[in-house]
């Protein structure tokens, strides 16, 4: 294998998040009296920090983001976090990777307790050794944080090892400036020309197509 050291972004990437995400920001935006779309209206939403996205996509101040963004958090985490599927073949690929001496990650921007309670739900809590996201009172802007702090946790000290899993355009920031290689899968919420302005090369349209890239 090229890489010995596989960071993985969570929502599109391992699994599809959408329906759990997008109903969880209608309840909020319901419950904080602003205009509420249909479901598929919310998928631009799913990667970027949701603090970010309740302020760009209803134009609150940071003030009532963060209320919106806890009316969110009310429905996410007892309901929302289990509206979710893992993409077919992840965890054969997250298994083959683990048989031929990989260490695995998940470096997101989605709050720690929650990853590893959808990790764990679906079954796919074996495969991976740190789970690095953030805490609840914190919404970073992109990935270097919490790619340098799996690395950390992993002691991995060669770069050249690691590469960076994801399918929008903060996982490709996170990458260059941790200074790990980078693949983008289009099976998720991003796509070529999303990616390929932050200097993305290498993709994946599958998990099929992603496997060959990381085990060949």
């Amino acid at each position: 294998m090229r890489y010995h050291v596989v960071l993985f972004d969570l929502d599109g990437t391992l699994t599809d998040p959408a329906e759990g995400i997008c109903r969880s920001i209608q309840y909020a935006l319901e419950k904080g009296g602003k205009p509420v779309g249909p479901m598929e209206s919310y998928y631009p939403w799913i990667g970027p920090p949701l603090l970010w996205s309740f302020r760009h996509y209803t134009g609150v101040d940071q003030e009532e983001a963060r209320t919106l963004m806890g009316y969110y958090r009310e429905r996410f985490s007892t309901t929302g976090l289990f509206e979710n599927t893992v993409y077919p073949g992840i965890p054969e690929l997250l298994r083959t990777l683990k048989e031929n001496g990989a260490k695995l990650a998940v470096a997101t921007g989605k709050p720690t307790v929650f990853s590893q309670r959808i990790l764990s739900h679906f079954g796919l809590d074996p495969w991976i050794d740190f789970v690095s996201g953030i805490s609840l009172d914190k919404e970073p802007l992109d990935k270097r944080e919490t790619i340098l702090r799996a690395l950390s946790a992993l002691q991995v000290t060669d770069k050249s090892q690691v590469v960076m899993v994801g399918d929008r355009n903060q996982d490709a920031v996170g990458a260059r400036l941790a200074g790990v290689d980078f693949i983008g899968v289009l099976y998720g919420y991003g796509d070529c020309p999303e990616l390929e302005a932050e200097g993305a090369t290498v993709f994946a349209d599958s998990v099929a197509g992603l496997q060959k890239l990381l085990v060949s």
